[in-house]
């Protein structure tokens, strides 16, 4: 087994069907899932040692939602090889970077090499399309926690996508929605000119203007600019009543030169991308900001689990833990469907995944590697329940349910959730 240090750094709760949303994500016909015949599971004849790498941001614009990120990688890895039911995972981190610096163009090719048959990440959309159609054709399935852009949906991906995170469908509607209860009209919107930034930009300016708002001023910025004082000037101009910031860390530039502009940071928006305890990273007050991510409340102690693992491993302990539990179930589901297909080869895995989620095989419901687990060597098909929900997969590879997290901030610029949806 192996454990990665990297220094400074539920059950679902309120879930809710993507109903509407989730409509337009089974409209795709060429994505990451792919029908499995229900049957019954056997297991392996022998012991698999099961080949995974992570693709998650050390660096770059994303490197905050690294350490909850690996935690999660990290815990299952441990908890999987523990629980000793007949596969053990040989783990290898790996940095994504982002689509500046490019450290996926390194990780990816020594992963490749490595002989995994899987790989975790990336975490922002525009970097795993960069390297997707790479492990496509070298038949390893990439398993994304945190990849939200609608267009993987529809991807050509041979059944060898899948996600954890939902698409940016949800989180535009529940942002976009947010906004309008309370009680803005004219918004407007900075995005990063990218698959993630594009894409949630397109659903809150529909969603929004579907309600009867209007979307006064809009500014792109590409991954990597390092001066939005055009942006700024453009969206000061026409005085919203909101501004919705959908970034990375450049938020921590922009947030100050909007409020030095006139723009009350209380009525900023935003998003999983940004959404972090900024602190005193940040120059200006953010008290009263909202925004949004995909995630459940975690429960029981899994929160603790984590940081015992990630602490135990040299690291800091978590101040953040998005998308720590779509990590944890992204292992976890791998390590099921190897054992279902009684195989660890790439293809044999995707095949088995739809079904250990509960999308297929009207499987028996458990909600822990080792409860699963033993289902599936007893002959049984097994129904895994994560900490980020039932995840239920379809035939694209995306999770039919999901819940998205309401966070507000406070004096210390240090958020709380505040609802879920």
């Amino acid at each position: 087994m192996s454990v990665f240090t990297r220094s400074g750094a539920g059950k679902l709760v309120g879930a809710i069907a993507v109903g509407a949303v989730s409509a337009l994500l089974l409209a795709g016909c060429a994505g990451g899932g792919g029908s499995t015949t229900p049957s019954e599971s056997t297991g392996p004849a022998e012991d698999l040692t099961l080949k995974i790498g992570s693709v998650l941001p050390q660096t770059g614009s994303l490197a905050f939602l690294g350490p909850p990120e690996e935690a999660g990688v990290l815990l299952a890895v441990n908890e999987v090889n523990e629980a000793a039911k007949g596969i053990t995972i040989d783990f290898t981190p790996g940095d994504s970077g982002d689509a500046d610096n490019k450290a996926f163009e390194t990780t990816v090719p020594k992963l490749q090499n490595a002989g995994v048959s899987a790989m975790i990440g990336a975490a922002a959309s525009g970097v795993t399309k960069l390297f997707l159609d790479s492990n496509v054709a070298a038949g390893i399935v990439t398993f994304s926690p945190a990849n939200t852009s609608p267009d993987f949906t529809t991807w050509d991906d041979d059944n060898l996508y899948w996600r954890t995170a939902p698409s940016d469908l949800l989180q535009g509607e529940v942002l976009a929605n947010l906004i309008a209860e309370d009680g803005h009209k004219n918004i407007g919107i900075i995005y990063q000119n990218d698959a993630y930034g594009t894409g949630l930009y397109g659903v809150v300016k529909k969603v929004f203007e579907s309600t009867g708002g209007s979307v006064v001023a809009e500014a792109s910025y590409n991954d990597g600019d390092s001066s939005f004082d055009a942006q700024v000037a453009t969206i000061a101009a026409a005085k919203p009543d909101a501004v919705v910031l959908i970034t990375f860390d450049q938020f921590a530039t922009i947030a100050p030169l909007l409020v030095n502009a006139g723009q009350e940071a209380k009525n900023f928006y935003l998003v999983d991308g940004n959404l972090k305890q900024w602190g005193t990273q940040v120059s200006v007050s953010l008290e009263g900001a909202k925004g949004t991510t995909p995630g459940p409340v975690l429960e029981d102690d899994f929160k603790e689990r984590l940081n015992t693992a990630w602490t135990d491993a040299g690291n800091a302990a978590l101040e953040d833990y998005s998308y720590a539990a779509e990590s944890y179930d992204a292992v976890v589901l791998l390590a099921l469907a190897s054992l279902a297909s009684g195989s660890t080869t790439g293809k044999d895995i995707a095949g088995k995944l739809q079904e250990v989620s509960g999308g297929s095989g009207d499987g028996k419901k458990c909600t822990s590697f080792s409860e699963c687990a033993d289902i599936i060597i007893g002959g049984g098909v097994a129904d895994y329940d994560g900490y980020s929900g039932p995840v239920t997969f379809d035939e694209n590879g995306d999770p039919t349910q999901a819940s998205i997290g309401i966070f507000q901030y406070g004096a210390d610029n240090m958020h709380t959730r505040v609802d879920t949806r």
